[in-house]
């Protein structure tokens, strides 16, 4: 994994992948029949991974609040903690534009992080009585965004990429949400 996020895609071989880990080519192979299938096992194994993270925050949450705290702290960790390892999953969701044989795969991956962050979103408008004024989609391409150009200013050496961004989904999803009007009064009173 750590080759692969070292290295990206393009520049990984499975030789290159074996020199760095513990395992044998002919243990590799019996594993994954190639590069491909390594890659989106890896890919899938740690976003499932961080998936659950945020999740665990959206389930602990009590309050509005606490949860965009939460979850801007997660973002901001995952920039500066798991760079590399979120780099590999933007290098596979490039590369399924020229290689055809990711496209499901990264579709895949890329619906259960839309999921992941409208399971968040929607707990932290219930918990304020808001309502969202976006569709989840474009929720989640707002925050991806705001997230990938922060990974590529971090790349960069821009040691305020990620609080930057932590403001800029803070802003964001305060904007994307509205209060719920109140409820009519039934006629029976």
């Amino acid at each position: 994994m750590h080759t692969l996020a070292d290295l990206g895609y393009a520049r990984t071989s499975l030789r290159d992948i074996v020199q760095n880990s513990r395992f044998s080519h002919g243990v590799l192979h019996y594993y994954f029949s190639d590069k491909v299938d390594l890659i989106t096992y890896c890919v899938r194994d740690y976003k499932t991974r961080c998936i659950s993270r945020f999740d665990q925050i959206a389930a602990d949450a009590t309050s509005s609040g606490q949860l965009v705290d939460q979850f801007v702290s997660g973002l901001g960790q995952a920039i500066t903690e798991d760079a590399r390892l979120h780099r590999l999953w933007y290098d596979l969701r490039s590369q399924s534009l020229f290689e055809p044989i990711f496209r499901s795969e990264v579709n895949e991956i890329d619906a259960a992080l839309e999921d992941m962050v409208w399971r968040i979103v929607s707990r932290g408008f219930e918990l304020g009585g808001i309502e969202p004024v976006l569709p989840k989609g474009a929720i989640y391409a707002a925050i991806d965004g705001m997230f990938q150009r922060a990974l590529l200013r971090y790349f960069d050496g821009d040691t305020l990429a990620g609080p930057q961004m932590q403001e800029q989904v803070r802003f964001f999803l305060a904007s994307c949400g509205r209060k719920k009007a109140p409820e009519p009064l039934s006629a029976g009173y």
